[in-house]
């Protein structure tokens, strides 16, 4: 197969990864953390250096192995096809479920503005749909075309947040300051649950790295943009969320489907709800759109390499995989579908729990994986080789830390999906030695 004209830069390769993590986790964090108090907000700092830690393993393995497919390519490249396939099948679940969990974050800031939307379980999943299958035939157009939008959604979506983050600290309310830990369970417990939920609007910190055949110089540019991404994406996250949480009183703020809205009210009055749910719209919107180019580039990557249906690797005119896009799309408004049954916020929140345990998978193995190479790596100089052990062993123990945070029942339906993997496989791989 000829190679592919490289089209992203640095700022638009940052995008992949800023763009897909200032999505819908932060837009509706606020309202999913309320119930757990400061701890809520202190699980901000433990992911954000969570995510700080593997963007440096990322980035490592980048140098090291610029091939699309990211954390696939990784842990294929040190532990083999079986590893692999069960990274790309992870990741790939973890893609399809994000879509549907952003789709109806989408929805309810929709809602600002078409109040029918709330109300109405057709009207709103027919909305969520149709925006779906908009984004996917933005994707099969080209890579090109979906990353300009990806740049442009991402600058947008950051002045919303940057306006409240900052301004939001001058009207905080000594009386909305929620307790320490208002749930009475433990501490180390309370902060692994919200760690689990606010690593989501971490999620996607490794989008950069999927889509490599496509980026200029991609063992310098995206070590670069991973790290600049994430280091910008944490102030952000911690000061707008601190803002909201200070400015709307918690009871309201718990069963908000648009709580920067809410809060943009309280600044400026009734008129800068639009703006903000505007400003939110489109940060899902970019999000959605990063979200599905990874569930096309990461099975694709697979099927290239025998290890995925040879349907995920069929490429359309304009050299994208659009049967993977679609085949991803169809999942993705499948559980949207099923899940908007159980309301607006458990239905959120069980979609990213569930996508993040199946991302931190592909983390722990990337961990994994760095550490592998270090030690196989007899040229690294000593300070070098020890500067990267500690940080990858560092970030595989935070993946374990946050798969424990996940929960019994959302391990275990993560084991179910990761395990019904298992004989696609062996029917992929038949014949092959």
């Amino acid at each position: 197969m000829a190679e592919q004209k490289r089209t992203l830069g640095f700022w638009r390769t940052w995008s992949l990864s800023a763009g897909y993590m200032i999505g819908s986790g932060i837009f509706l964090m606020p309202m999913v953390l309320a119930p757990l108090g400061l701890l809520g907000l202190s699980s901000w700092l433990i992911t954000g250096a969570g995510a700080v830690l593997l963007a440096l393993v990322l980035g490592n393995l980048a140098r090291r192995l610029p091939k699309v497919g990211g954390p696939y390519a990784y842990t294929r490249g040190a532990f083999g096809d079986f590893a692999g396939f069960l990274i790309a099948w992870s990741y790939w679940i973890s893609l399809w479920i994000a879509n549907a969990a952003i789709v109806v974050a989408m929805v309810g800031y929709l809602g600002v503005f078409i109040p029918a939307l709330r109300q109405s379980f057709f009207l709103s999943t027919l909305t969520g749909l149709s925006a779906l299958a908009l984004i996917i035939a933005l994707n099969i157009a080209g890579v090109r075309q979906s990353a300009i939008f990806q740049l442009v959604t991402t600058i947008l979506k950051i002045i919303p947040l940057l306006a409240i983050g900052v301004i939001g600290l001058f009207f905080i309310e000594a009386g909305n300051i929620p307790a320490i830990n208002p749930t009475g369970a433990s501490t180390i417990s309370v902060l692994a649950s919200a760690s689990i939920l606010t690593m989501w609007a971490f999620v996607g910190l490794e989008a950069a790295t999927i889509p490599a055949n496509d980026v200029l110089n991609p063992s310098k540019t995206i070590p670069r943009a991973l790290i600049s991404a994430v280091l910008i994406v944490v102030g952000i996250y911690f000061l707008s969320s601190l803002a909201v949480m200070g400015i709307v009183e918690g009871a309201t703020l718990a069963t908000s489907q648009a709580p920067f809205a809410d809060a943009a009210v309280r600044i400026w009055g009734d008129w800068a709800a639009y703006g903000i749910a505007a400003g939110a719209i489109i940060a899902t919107l970019g999000a959605l759109n990063c979200s599905v180019l990874l569930t096309g580039q990461m099975p694709m990557a697979a099927a290239f390499d025998g290890l995925f249906p040879k349907i995920f690797g069929k490429m359309s005119k304009t050299a994208t995989p659009a049967m993977a896009l679609i085949i991803g799309g169809i999942l993705a408004g499948g559980l949207m579908i099923t899940n908007y049954t159980k309301g607006f916020v458990a239905a959120f929140t069980f979609m990213i729990i569930l996508s993040t345990l199946a991302v931190v998978i592909p983390y722990a193995l990337c961990a994994m994986a760095e550490l592998y190479f270090n030690f196989k790596d007899k040229a690294l100089p000593r300070l070098k080789f020890y500067q990267n052990t500690v940080i990858a062993a560092l970030a595989l123990a935070f993946s374990i830390f946050l798969i424990i945070g996940s929960g019994a029942e959302s391990v275990i339906y993560g084991l179910g999906l990761l395990l019904a993997g298992v004989p696609v496989y062996f029917f992929v791989t038949r014949g092959k030695k």
